[in-house]
């Protein structure tokens, strides 16, 4: 060695931010695992491994509380460090739901009419977000059912989106009391058209993965239904046909008794869902960025990523305070409606009373409220 007479310290350095104070195993939690590197013959790759943070909230469709939003910063910024680490998924327990977003039960009873509170979590989410974004390794979001609302944003965060095709992705917070400020409004327009952009973020309808893989949001759709030892794609939506009277409709949920009965089917089988194709096209991506430089893979994802980040960074404060301020108006209704809907039997405010008490300019206080929520089923 040439300069071999320099001083040199070459001990290892830790770079971790986080212990896992913040992960577990119990519901509801954020599990933290670094699975071993393997090739495409499934043999294990010595020294290299994938970071799999996994919301773990199945009985409330892995909606994210508090703590686990903790969970997932520590998981992603630990892995970012970590240099025997190829890549991230991101993903959920259970073969009904990724993530449905903030957990609307906290939503309702703690940070409803709290918006200072509130204010603070917003600190905690944006920091998830930027946690994604800032991520050093490739993130793959491993779709594994609905992805909505505040699931839909932390998974746009993401590099790429690998689906199970009974997933079902869109937005919620006009119909319960919020607005996707949370990252939808700013990353939509970079994956959809701007019409689509703007009906998928205020319609608040739930449109299928091979809808949106035709629309270009995700990557891949794979079935996770074997019947009988066969693949069976999701039999609610049409995908056998294109165009039908002049309309596109591959990606578009079946009608009538053709719909009814395809529901059955996939209640039926959907607890038993095969993850097989799902995690075989995740291995592969996986894979790919293996066998790239670190450095050259990680600088391209971020010139991709710096795009979906402008408006992000942008916006991503000042949402924040109107999101908290929102908390003590429109949300507590919104969220409070959710929360109370096995007491009432209404998931929504009545939203046409509630434009007439505006109207008429009521003021907005307790009486106007009960005005428009429903009443607890005798």
């Amino acid at each position: 060695m040439a300069l071999e007479w320099m001083p040199r310290d070459n001990e290892t350095k830790d770079h971790a931010l986080h212990t896992d104070a913040h992960w577990g195993t119990e519901a509801p939690s954020v599990i933290y695992e670094k699975r071993p590197l393997k090739d495409p013959k499934g043999n294990i790759v010595d020294k290299l491994y994938v970071s799999w943070i996994t919301l773990n909230n199945p009985k409330q469709y892995n909606s994210y509380t508090t703590e686990m939003v903790k969970g997932v910063i520590a998981g992603f910024e630990n892995a970012s460090n970590d240099r025997s680490v190829v890549a991230v998924i991101f993903t959920g327990i259970g073969p009904y739901a990724f993530c449905t977003g903030g957990n609307t039960k906290e939503y309702s009873e703690f940070y409803s009419l709290r918006s200072d509170e509130y204010g603070q979590y917003m600190d905690l989410f944006n920091h998830m977000v930027d946690a994604i974004l800032s991520c050093k390794k490739p993130v793959v979001c491993r779709v594994n059912g609905m992805r909505v609302a505040g699931g839909q944003e932390i998974g746009m965060a993401c590099d790429l989106t690998i689906s199970s095709d009974l997933a079902i992705f869109g937005q919620a917070g006009p119909r319960h009391g919020s607005a996707p400020d949370g990252g939808s409004t700013d990353f939509l327009p970079w994956f959809l058209t701007m019409e689509d952009a703007m009906w998928n973020c205020v319609s608040c309808e739930m449109w299928s993965a091979y809808k949106m893989k035709m629309k270009g949001l995700i990557s891949k759709c794979l079935p996770v239904l074997k019947v009988d030892g066969k693949w069976v794609r999701n039999p609610q939506i049409i995908t056998e046909s294109y165009v039908a009277d002049g309309e596109v409709v591959y990606g578009e949920f079946k009608t009538g008794d053709e719909l009814r009965q395809a529901r059955d089917f996939v209640k039926q089988h959907q607890p038993n869902a095969d993850f097989e194709l799902l995690d075989k096209e995740v291995d592969k991506a996986v894979w790919t960025f293996a066998n790239l430089f670190p450095g050259c893979l990680i600088k391209s994802i971020d010139g991709i990523r710096m795009k979906k980040r402008y408006f992000w960074d942008i916006c991503k404060h000042g949402n924040r305070h109107w999101l908290a301020a929102n908390m003590g108006g429109e949300a507590f209704l919104g969220f409070g409606a959710f929360n109370t809907k096995k007491i009432t039997g209404a998931d929504t405010v009545d939203f046409i009373k509630f434009r007439q008490n505006i109207a008429d300019c009521k003021t907005w206080n307790m009486d106007m409220f009960a005005e428009v929520m429903g009443k607890p089923k005798e």
